[in-house]
């Protein structure tokens, strides 16, 4: 249970009690450590990022998902439902449009770390998008009754087995090039921009001769169709053909998964086997069940990546973007850093210095006196003496603080440093007219600490309670330091005074850097003084407070 030490009784040892509550502050990191740890974590590509665990679990339950609807829908494909002949423009217009956006996100990510595997892949999908296109054109009903590029329904299926044949290609040269060591030397000498026009042009001209293959060529070709509705059995031998390539690209995906790009192209590959069984296992009829289906699983398939690509790629620029931030944060405590440490200095260094202009005025009075008092003279230039070396060691002292190297410590007799700040305020007391008074326990033992540092806190203590109790009107200006051991392993220092105390809506920020309720204070000594403290693995805490006053606590371990 913690004590509470009452400022209207007498303060002792005894009545604080042999175990005084010790706080700790645990430590945080810095926006240094933050912002180098962010940056780590921070990968160059979406393709470099290796998948999760999660990401995995949402693709088998997705791919779990529509195994479980074409088991459903297998049985019914040959149904036929209502015709929509605007189905197939609007659908396959999204897939194009959806597949050359990723290959253009994708060329992106080339252009930022060249890989050939990246390079495969975005062609795979300008071939996906091109095809889809072209073959909606060359749909029976969908912009004419025979199609718009003469292929008529079997220019149509060669198109679409184009599509589904090169797409699969693609995918098995992107595993294949994907984990391979490649430099500049081995493959590409030019600009990643030439490299991705050169690459497009290839795609392109590909793309026009297979065109014009399976429609103004399709003589060369295999029919498809014997009539309008009736399949040749070349058609189911080419789609199981198809369902082959898809399915190898698929298992060798599988092998070699590791990005999260690789988990959601295994989904996409998965999506694209249904439209294939289906025309492997049954001659499927257009406007049935089955078609529609296999229509809607390759829209799936089609929008899969884009939407990894795009969330990826949102989730990288919201973790770059925090990285920025928290450099940002570094800078700007480094300056509050800097000038916190000026103030401090300023603040700290007045003390010794108002000491040293007491005792020039009293040795210049002195030299007035006759006969001239040698002996004082020489006591006051003495003690300004001794007020410059504290003021160095001060300034040292406080350099110190904002430094994150180790500080020489010796063992500490606290008894003996309250003695010494006492004796430095005998003049503030006097004037002020306030009386001090100490209760030392005598058994108390040394602390390890810096003996200037802890000297500071002190006498930023004293300082502050004299300075309260100047601007109350108590009828008793008294101060009282009390130290107590508890036998064990703490050493305490109380500091009660009779001042006017502090507000509770101050109580919770007198710590704060900057924070004072004095006109000419800086808001830096209960501060630092906890800095110092608390580096020392100790505490200060405000233990009490009323409109009598207020008590100080200091905890230091032996």
């Amino acid at each position: 249970m913690q004590q509470r030490v009452s400022i209207i009784n007498d303060l002792s040892p005894q009545k604080i009690g042999s175990n005084p509550i010790i706080l700790y502050v645990r430590p945080v990191d810095t926006p240094t450590e933050s912002a180098h740890d962010a940056g780590k974590e921070i990968p160059a590509l979406v393709a470099s990022i290796l998948a999760s665990a999660q990401q995995r679990r949402a693709a088998f339950g997705i791919v779990t998902l529509l195994s479980v609807v074409f088991a459903i829908v297998l049985p019914f494909a040959q149904i036929r439902v209502a015709r929509l002949d605007a189905f197939i423009p609007v659908v396959q217009s999204i897939i194009c449009v959806a597949d050359l956006i990723t290959a253009v996100l994708l060329f992106a990510q080339y252009s930022i770390q060249p890989q050939r595997a990246l390079l495969a892949l975005a062609s795979g999908y300008i071939f996906s998008g091109l095809f889809a296109f072209l073959q909606t054109l060359d749909f029976p009903g969908a912009y004419s009754a025979t199609g718009l590029l003469g292929g008529g329904l079997s220019g149509a299926a060669w198109l679409f087995s184009f599509w589904h044949i090169l797409f699969p290609l693609a995918v098995i040269a992107y595993v294949l090039l994907k984990d391979g060591n490649e430099s500049p030397s081995q493959f590409v000498k030019l600009e990643p921009i030439r490299v991705i026009t050169v690459t497009i042009a290839c795609v392109l001209a590909v793309t026009a001769a297979l065109t014009w293959l399976g429609t103004a060529g399709a003589e060369y070709l295999p029919s498809l169709f014997v009539d309008q509705t009736t399949q040749t059995a070349f058609l189911q031998y080419l789609a199981g053909a198809m369902w082959l390539i898809n399915a190898t690209a698929l298992a060798l995906l599988l092998f070699r998964m590791r990005t999260v790009l690789d988990v959601w192209l295994v989904v996409v590959l998965f999506v694209s086997l249904p439209d294939l069984s289906l025309s492997f296992f049954y001659a499927v009829v257009r406007y049935s069940v089955g078609w529609y289906t296999a229509r809607s699983y390759a829209l799936i398939a089609s929008c899969t990546v884009l939407i990894v690509l795009l969330v990826e790629t949102t989730m990288l620029y919201t973790r770059l973007a925090s990285a920025m931030i928290l450099q940002r944060r570094e800078r700007t405590h480094r300056l509050l850093s800097v000038d916190e440490a000026t103030a401090a200095i300023a603040h700290e260094i007045k003390q010794p210095l108002g000491a040293m202009s007491l005792n020039c005025d009293a040795a210049l009075e002195s030299l007035k006196a006759t006969p001239l008092d040698l002996e004082k003279l020489r006591s006051c230039l003495m003690d300004v003496k001794n007020d410059s070396n504290r003021a160095n060691e001060i300034v040292v002292s406080v350099r110190a603080l904002f430094k994150t190297t180790a500080r020489q410590r010796t063992m500490v007799e606290i008894n003996r440093l309250v003695r010494e700040v006492l004796r430095m305020v005998e003049n503030d007391l006097h004037i002020h007219g306030v009386s001090a008074s100490t209760e030392f326990q005598e058994d108390v033992l040394q602390v390890r600490a810096d003996p200037i540092q802890l000297q500071q806190v002190i006498l930023n203590l004293v300082k502050n309670a004299i300075d309260a109790i100047a601007i109350g009107h108590a009828p008793i200006k008294a101060i009282r330091l009390v130290t107590t051991y508890d036998g064990k392993s703490v050493v305490s220092l109380y500091v009660q005074d009779s001042g006017p105390g502090i507000t509770s809506e101050n109580e919770t920020q007198i710590f704060d850097p900057f924070f004072t309720t004095k006109s000419s204070g800086m808001g830096l000594g209960l501060s630092i003084s906890r800095r110092i403290v608390e580096d020392h693995g100790g505490a200060l805490r405000l233990a009490e407070t009323s409109s009598h006053g207020c008590i100080f606590e200091i905890t230091l371990p032996v």
